[in-house]
């Protein structure tokens, strides 16, 4: 069931921003703020099983490998 989020004290200039925003796209600003959070998830998905990753190559070569080589592996196997 869909929730409902409320979010108070946004500040003007933030919501005007959001609003032109939306209206360039011809969405609601409740649509356009509901598209905006579904990509910040998913963002959140992907950082999550980055870290995911990162730990477990750590742990799988028993010592500490560079962050951003396990990214770059990651991202060309992504790319293949």
């Amino acid at each position: 069931m869909a929730k409902v989020i409320q979010i108070r004290d946004v500040p003007d200039d933030v919501h005007e921003a959001l609003a032109k925003a939306a209206e360039a796209e011809r969405l609601s600003l409740n649509r356009y703020v509901l598209r905006e959070l579904e990509h910040l998830a998913r963002r959140a998905e992907v950082v999550e099983l980055n870290a995911r990753v990162i730990t477990e190559t750590r742990a799988r070569v028993h010592r500490k490998v560079a962050r951003e080589n396990i990214l770059a592996a990651l991202q060309e196997g992504r790319e293949e």
